[in-house]
Parts: structure tokens; C-alpha cells; sequence
């Protein structure tokens, strides 16, 4: 049976989806029995040098050609105001729709999904979460007979990149990202991937199929590793950690932690050993216990495969009149605890003199957080404070504490006369693996 697909947006996923549907239209055809057939592919500026020929019959610069023409239509535009636009006029049209776009998912992913449920389409979006790692797929069949308890992921190729260089060439997060930026890792304005987003809208899905609920993307927490100081990743080193960009979804019963941040695993933690461009994810299920997934989470390859997977499935379901299947959605009232639970990482700068650590505890212990440990590295010197002592680090590592006891514990430690500048805060996670 022949399935008709069109695409629009023909850059570097697209020019590869392209590729991969006419280079391995037989493997596809004799491992399915499906014929995919690639109606139009529509580009603004068809001028622009790819790395793939596309033929010169199945170009156009009118979108509606695809849709007129096409039983599946892929969006691979970006961005959110025209996407959504082609997404929904797909929709309306009753067309199965695949897109790779988790921008717009995460933050009006709703209206979308619940579109395509009226309508009776399929949304596919295995592409929008770690490129070829194939993790919706996976959440949605291979764990369904679980309920899933964590999920942990790397999933931003750039900030593991940059945080793999410091780490290993200690350099400073400045030099590491003019690396990136040299290698074509990370973009001219790399603000949505080091300042968290990027990870934030891929969670922000995860979530959605691993807990079945669409939860605000505003009260995800986000924080990014624009702020990572060299120092923090050697000290952490020393200290038995890896430090990491983690997207974290914990859940406890009714409520659920969404959050993205720096975060210090366990050297030995299978995550920390995720380098470079290179993302994971880690689920946790009552059933299976922990499974890890890994691979390149961009590209034009790895993405292409993605995109190709949902383009199968769905012609799968037209090919045997197979009824839409919608994610799960759960009826429990789940909703997000921004008050989190975990252990912390800070570091003072304070002068090299006795009574510094007692003051700095008490404030601590005032909000029932408890130390422990300490490490101070008198040789680390930096230039002398506003009494002319030296400034030293001051390490403390907490047990676990709240979230809003600790951050307003930071605040009043960062009045104290004994503190230089602005205290460093790194959550840390030790759950055994």
C-alpha cells in the first residue's frame, strides 16, 4: 500500500528526512510492507546550498500543495506562530501531522493534542525529545505496564558538550563554548540551550507521556550553566562528582517535580559518564526498575530517524485501518511541588580566619538544614576581602533540605560580613542506580 507524505521545512531535518525516505525507501518497504511516498516538500528558499539533492519535481514554496496532496504531513519549520498555524490547519483538514518542533508542544502542546483527539489524527513527536533516541516510543509501549516513578535526562548536546570540556581540559565555561561554537555545537545566540529552555520544552514532553498530564511549562523550575564557574567543577571532582545540565520529573504520590539546573551526580552514576554532544535519559519504573537510553540527541541523521519512525507508525495505522491512539492521560490530580528535596552543594567565599564556618552553620541550622561535610581549600586564594584577609572557598555539602528553607538560608548567609559576593548554589543527587 502507498502512504503519501509531504513536508514542510526542508532544512537540515528535513533535508535529512528527505534523504532517508528516498535512500531507504526499500529497507522501509521490506521490512513494513509500506510504500512511502514523498508527495511535496515545501521550502521558502529552495536557493540555500544542502547536503541532499532534493528533486526538483517534488519542490514548492506553497505549503498548501502539501497539505492538498499528503495523507501525513511532517512540520519541520520551528518556531511556534506559523507551525502552529500549518499544524492545526493539517488537523482541521483531518491529516496525521508528525512534527519534531517541542517548543511549541511544550508550551501549547494542549490545545494540539487535544485537537488531533477531536479530530480523530495522529500527532506524532518522537523526534522532538533526544533525536534518534527513540524515548516517546519507549514511554509510550515498552514501559506501558509501568508507572513511572523518575526520569533523569541529559538532553541538551551543547551544555554536555560544554560541561564535558570544562571538566576534562579545565577550561572555563567562556573557552568551552567558543569551542562549541567553532564545531558548529552550539548556535551564534546559544541562549535557549545554556540557559535551560531547550531542556525545559524536552522535559516539559517527557513528563506528558511518562505521567500522562500537560503541566504549565511556567512552573517548570529552569536554570541554566551560564553561571558555572570553573572552580565548582574541580571542587565537585575532587568531592566524588560530575557535574551535569539535568532535566529531572520526580513524582511523589499527587505531586510531580519538574525541574531543570546544574545538578552534581555521583562519578559512578551511569549519566555521568554521558560526554560531549551526547544525550541520555534514565527512567525508573515500579516494574522495570531503571532502564537508560543513549545516543546523539541532534543531527540531521539521528533527528531524520526519528521523524521516520512516527512517519512509519502512523502509516502503519492507515494501512490496517488501525483506530488513532491517543497518549494516556491520567484522571489523578497530579500538580508540581516547586518546594524540591535534595541535597546541596554551596560554596562561600570568605576570609581564611577563625568563627567563619560557625557563623555560616547557624544560619543553617536555623532553617533545619544539616551539614555533612565541609571542605576548605586554603590555597585557592582569591584577592583580599573587605578586612584584607585572603578569600578562600568555603564548601559545605548539606543532607537533603527544602528548597525554599535553603534559598532563604542562602539569602541571610550572603548578608553575613563574613561572605564576599554572591554564594554558589549546585543541587545534588544521589539516588542509587
Amino acid at each position: 500500500m502507498k502512504v503519501s507524505v509531504g513536508i514542510v521545512g526542508c532544512g537540515v531535518v528535513g533535508t535529512g528526512t528527505v534523504a532517508l525516505l528516498l535512500e531507504n525507501a526499500k529497507v522501509i518497504k521490506e521490512k513494513t510492507g509500506l510504500e512511502i511516498v514523498i508527495s511535496k516538500v515545501a521550502d521558502k528558499d529552495w536557493s540555500r546550498p544542502r547536503e541532499y539533492n532534493v528533486p526538483e519535481h517534488l519542490r514548492t514554496t506553497d505549503y498548501r500543495e502539501v497539505l492538498e496532496n499528503s495523507q501525513i504531513v511532517v512540520e519541520l519549520v520551528g518556531g511556534k506562530d506559523f507551525a502552529k498555524k500549518l499544524i492545526l490547519e493539517a488537523i482541521e483538514r483531518g491529516k496525521h501531522v508528525v512534527t519534531a518542533n517541542k517548543h511549541l508542544l511544550a508550551e501549547e502542546g494542549y490545545e494540539i493534542f487535544h485537537k488531533a483527539k477531536e479530530k480523530g489524527v495522529l500527532l506524532g513527536f518522537e523526534a522532538s525529545v533526544g533525536g534518534g533516541i527513540p524515548i516517546i516510543k519507549a514511554l509510550r509501549e515498552g514501559l506501558v505496564g509501568n508507572r513511572v516513578q523518575n526520569i533523569y535526562g541529559i538532553l541538551n548536546g551543547t551544555t554536555n558538550y560544554i560541561l564535558t570540556k570544562m571538566l576534562e581540559e579545565d577550561i572555563s565555561f567562556e573557552k568551552a563554548l567558543d569551542m562549541a561554537k567553532r564545531l558548529g555545537y552550539a548556535e551564534a545566540d546559544p541562549s535557549l540551550d545554556i540557559d535551560g529552555w531547550d531542556s525545559a520544552h524536552k522535559l516539559s514532553l517527557l513528563a506528558y507521556v511518562g505521567f500522562g498530564k500537560h503541566f504549565p511549562f511556567n512552573e517548570i523550575y529552569v536554570e541554566g550553566i551560564r553561571k558555572v564557574d570553573l572552580l565548582d567543577v574541580e571542587l565537585g571532582k575532587e568531592l566524588g562528582y560530575t557535574l551535569k545540565l539535568l532535566a529531572i520529573a520526580k513524582r511523589m504520590d499527587s505531586e510531580v517535580e519538574l525541574r531543570v539546573h546544574p545538578t552534581f551526580i555521583p562519578t559512578d552514576n551511569p549519566l555521568a559518564k554521558v560526554s560531549d554532544v551526547y544525550n541520555a535519559v534514565l527512567v525508573e519504573g515500579d516494574f522495570v526498575g531503571k532502564t537508560m537510553f543513549y545516543g546523539r540527541g541532534a543531527g540531521s541523521k539521528p533527528t531524520a530517524s526519528a521523524v521516520v519512525s512516527d512517519i512509519v507508525d502512523i502509516a502503519k495505522s492507515i494501512n490496517y485501518c488501525i483506530p488513532p491512539k491517543h497518549t494516556w492521560e491520567s484522571e489523578e490530580p497530579l500538580r508540581i511541588n516547586k518546594n524540591f528535596y535534595s541535597r546541596y552543594y554551596l560554596r562561600f567565599d570568605v576570609p581564611d580566619k577563625p568563627g567563619v564556618l560557625a557563623k555560616i552553620a547557624h544560619v543553617l541550622a536555623e532553617y533545619n538544614i544539616s551539614i555533612a561535610s565541609v571542605l576548605q581549600k586554603e590555597k585557592v586564594c582569591k584577592a583580599a576581602g573587605r578586612e584584607g584577609q585572603p578569600i578562600v572557598p568555603l564548601v559545605i555539602l548539606t543532607h537533603k533540605a527544602y528548597e525554599m528553607d535553603m534559598q532563604r538560608a542562602v539569602g541571610d548567609i550572603q548578608k553575613l560580613p563574613v561572605v564576599e559576593g554572591s554564594p554558589t548554589i549546585i543541587r545534588v543527587e544521589e539516588e542509587a542506580y
